[in-house]
């Protein structure tokens, strides 16, 4: 039997990309996966693909910026899999400009569905995860960058999601809840898209990253997550990880 066997998770932007790969990483190991996101057919794919491995998974269509489609989403779950072990907040839209370019209503979709979603989800799970609940949270080493021009929004919501991941830690960990955040680079689509876009900046991108390659959504992001859920990880808490080939120094 598989360690992670019979847990249920809980995954916010699970249609594709970086929490598609999670999704499909931790149905792997068999935990029964709820995969949520704002299209319906991609969290379709996401679900078919699972089943097709063998996993169990359900789809709940969820805006992360609606606090009813959360509370919705974690009732599902429940409902359908009578329990939630780990929750995964990965769904975020990108508020990237130049400082005088980004709008109030970009930086505040950026705020809504990042930290404030993470926040009332991770509130929302709490009581289902009390006992050996895992939490990971998804911020970016975007904020490390030596030349911030461009991604000022983006870094404040994301770091704001740190915060909230360490708070989560010292205050739940003796409720036994783990809360983690990782900083991934993988090959997403917001990624795949930037790169092409930006030739040069992204050669260069890729050039900085010791091991010369960007990662891959299931196998080593998802593969990272499935590690952090399990028991080898139950002492690390409030961590904040950076799963990016050695590209980011934290400190």
């Amino acid at each position: 039997m598989k360690e992670l066997e019979g847990k249920v998770a809980l995954v916010t932007g699970a249609g594709q990309g970086v929490g598609e790969g999670i999704a499909l990483a931790l149905a792997a190991e068999g935990v029964n996966v709820v995969v949520t996101g704002r299209t319906e057919e991609k969290l379709v794919k996401t679900v078919t693909a699972i089943v097709d491995r063998g996993g169990k998974a359900l789809a709940v269509v969820c805006n992360v910026k609606s606090s009813t489609d959360l509370a919705r989403a974690v009732n599902e779950t429940i409902s359908h899999f009578g329990r939630l072990n780990i929750l995964v907040n990965n769904a975020q839209e990108v508020p990237n400009g130049l400082l005088n370019e980004v709008s109030d209503e970009v930086f505040t979709a950026g705020f809504e569905s990042g930290p404030l979603a993470t926040l009332r989800l991770m509130k929302l799970a709490y009581p289902h995860l009390k006992g050996d609940g895992c939490i990971v949270n998804l911020a970016s080493t975007v904020a490390k960058r030596w030349d911030m021009s461009g991604y000022g929004a983006y870094a404040a919501v994301k770091e704001a999601i740190r915060s909230l991941t360490r708070a989560a830690a010292c205050e739940w960990g003796a409720d036994g809840i783990r809360t983690n955040v990782i900083l991934p680079h993988a090959k997403s689509p917001g990624l795949v898209w930037w790169m092409a876009n930006n030739p040069e900046e992204a050669e260069a991108f890729q050039a900085s990253i010791p091991q010369g390659r960007v990662g891959e959504c299931e196998e080593d992001i998802g593969r990272f997550v499935v590690q952090l859920c399990s028991e080898g990880s139950r002492y690390v808490n409030g961590q904040t990880i950076a799963v990016d080939g050695g590209q980011a120094q934290l400190g």
